[in-house]
């Protein structure tokens, strides 16, 4: 609109740019920086970010007039209330260990790199018992609202997401971060990080690794100022039970109905209560009793 000359932004007086680092990370800076220089040049600017690296600190040079610092305690400073652990396994054991991890009490966050990644985790976790959202950029706002929804009422207990999806998700009572696939560096793993041990709260920040990754984790982790406590684990080992509060899930697989095309407000409505928004509608065992795993043939459930 700008470039069509539809809107004009030179008599804008308040501007705010929230999660700063992450715009600078994914390239947006140059359009940033236009739309910034276009908004009136006395006016109140406000900047948000995680951390002030190179990129955001020439934001701030160019755009912000003798600019006031106000900061809060860091993830790495907050040691008392955050525990931080790296959990070695052999690969052929992740599954059963992250299903063992998610089938615990209490609210769990799992992160993975991509939204492919985060679909195939969940239907794994379903296949098992354990009910679980997903939550990555792929998804509809109203999707995403009703996960997050469900995530917050209890009726899961566990929810995947990606970094991207992640950001502004403030979920109380987390108290289990899961690494499932490392952060790309060590600013992800802050943001991840801060999802638990929030308003005061204790959390634990558990990143998954195999015995090749784990040199890798401990050096990424060391530019965020933290030292990991290193444990070996096997699934329903006594360390993960203790550091986790793993439990076996049930084996009953659950599956999801696959979700109605929304209508638009000119629709006519729908016979009966109506959508509830609640992510486990549809939800039932697939043969009651009947185990299930992950070896063998996977069973795929709708997305």
């Amino acid at each position: 609109m700008i470039k069509k000359e539809g809107l004009r932004l030179d008599k804008v007086e308040i501007t705010v740019l929230d999660e700063a680092d992450q715009m600078a990370d994914m390239g947006f800076l140059p359009v940033v920086k236009e739309i910034l220089g276009q908004t009136k040049e006395n006016g109140q600017r406000m900047l948000f970010s995680a951390t002030l690296d190179r990129d955001v600190d020439s934001l701030v040079k160019r755009f912000l007039k003798e600019p006031k610092t106000h900061s809060v305690a860091s993830v790495a400073k907050s040691e008392g209330k955050m525990a931080h652990h790296v959990l070695v396994m052999e690969p052929s054991d992740k599954d059963k260990i992250t299903a063992q991890i998610a089938a615990r009490n209490g609210r769990t966050i799992f992160f993975v790199r991509t939204k492919h990644g985060a679909d195939r985790l969940a239907e794994k976790m379903l296949r098992v018992g354990v009910p679980v959202g997903a939550l990555h950029g792929g998804k509809s706002q109203s999707q995403r609202t009703r996960i997050l929804e469900a995530f917050k009422a209890g009726r899961t207990t566990a929810l995947i997401a990606t970094d991207v999806a992640a950001r502004g998700i403030h979920v109380d009572d987390v108290s289990l971060v899961v690494h499932v696939d490392s952060p790309e560096s060590h600013k992800d793993y802050l943001h991840r990080a801060g999802r638990t041990a929030r308003a005061g709260a204790e959390g634990v920040v558990v990143t998954l690794a195999t015995h090749s990754q784990r040199r890798s984790v401990h050096g990424m982790t060391a530019k965020a100022g933290i030292t990991l406590k290193e444990s070996k684990v096997r699934p329903m080992d006594a360390n993960l039970v203790s550091i986790t509060g793993a439990v076996e899930p049930s084996g009953i697989a659950i599956a999801i109905a696959p979700a109605k095309p929304e209508r638009s407000q000119s629709s006519q409505p729908r016979r009966g209560s109506g959508a509830s928004g609640r992510a486990h509608r549809g939800a039932r065992p697939y043969k009651a009793g009947k185990k299930a795993g992950f070896k063998g043939r996977e069973r795929r459930g709708a997305k």
